[in-house]
């Protein structure tokens, strides 16, 4: 004969054996409302002896603190969802997250799309939002009822709590790097103009080529392998001479590795190619891609830790360093 496994008390179990209401005794176990000193003893004592456990959500829903933080990460399709940058970003929340009792969830934002601010305002479960790849519109739809409760990994324009990483002291390193190599026909593959951090290192590489009287080549490079080998081809076709290649990503600077190797150029020896971001398969490149680090883990966790402590506030602005790691690309 198969026994049924028995059930875990309930809150209305501990009520019913302390003779309180349902309410009484939630109020007495969570600590809030009016419960005398006696009554909050004798449901804790009762609690005690049932092996009561608390279920995680009421208890965040009774002191109206939502149990999970939503992460949006703003992307034109899914794909970019499973992005090593995204991927190392999410695991990290979820770590710090879960250190205080909470959970993580992720939500894929399309570009122009604000209403979802506006779902997490009123969902009960959201203790604070995250946002990735984000822009001015969206920070500025974001509801009185979240105000405090938003921060994003990128710029905060003043609107949010802000973590970044100096993309503009990381561009200027690597093209001090490559100019100090030799270098002086150096092209860069930009990312995506929607996506506003990825905005700071091209104003720093126009800035840099242009300090030094050099000439100033963009095309667009994208957030994958694909983009960034398409991207190097059409560098190669406008100008044809380029000794260097500096990308947004590594991702992006491996498909310009890709591309280099199939047109027969030698890395780094006709062209030399600069990344950034770090990730592991940069050193496993061929050659091994030199690259700026970028402290995803340390971002999240400080953006987490900032929804989580209540110091999300508009001026909070943490921005951290990134060191460049030479490699054999360049």
């Amino acid at each position: 004969m198969v026994r049924s496994r028995p059930s875990q008390p309930t809150l209305a179990d501990v009520a019913r054996a302390a003779g309180v209401s349902t309410a009484t005794a939630s109020r007495a176990l969570n600590g809030t409302g009016p419960v005398s000193a006696p009554v909050r003893e004798r449901v804790r004592r009762i609690a005690a002896d049932l092996s009561y456990v608390p279920n995680p959500l009421a208890v965040s829903l009774a002191r109206r603190r939502g149990h999970r933080v939503v992460i949006g990460v703003v992307a034109t399709h899914a794909q970019m969802l499973t992005d090593q940058y995204v991927a190392r970003l999410v695991g990290a929340a979820a770590r710090e997250a879960d250190a205080h009792g909470l959970g993580v969830s992720t939500r894929w934002l399309r570009p122009g799309d604000v209403t979802p601010v506006a779902d997490a305002a009123r969902d009960r479960g959201v203790h604070g939002l995250l946002l990735v790849n984000h822009s001015l519109q969206l920070l500025d739809a974001v509801p009185v009822a979240l105000r405090g409760r938003v921060a994003v990994v990128g710029p905060g324009f003043g609107r949010v709590a802000a973590h970044d990483v100096d993309t503009r002291a990381a561009m200027h390193a690597s093209l001090r790097h490559l100019i100090d190599g030799g270098r002086r026909r150096i092209a860069m593959l930009t990312g995506p103009g929607w996506v506003p951090s990825m905005r700071q290192p091209v104003a720093a590489y126009r800035a840099s080529m242009r300090e030094h009287g050099l000439p100033v080549r963009t095309v667009t490079g994208g957030l994958s392998l694909e983009t960034g080998a398409a991207g190097a081809r059409r560098v190669l076709r406008s100008w044809p001479d380029t000794d260097a290649i500096v990308a947004i990503t590594d991702v992006t600077a491996l498909g310009a590795l890709r591309e280099l190797a199939d047109s027969g150029r030698r890395v780094p020896d006709d062209v030399a190619v600069v990344g950034f971001d770090d990730v592991p398969l940069a050193a496993l490149g061929r050659p091994a891609l030199t690259t700026g680090t970028h402290p995803v883990e340390r971002i999240a966790a400080g953006a987490l830790r900032c929804l989580l402590d209540g110091t999300a506030a508009a001026e909070a602005e943490v921005v951290h360093p990134s060191t460049l790691v030479p490699r054999q690309s360049a």
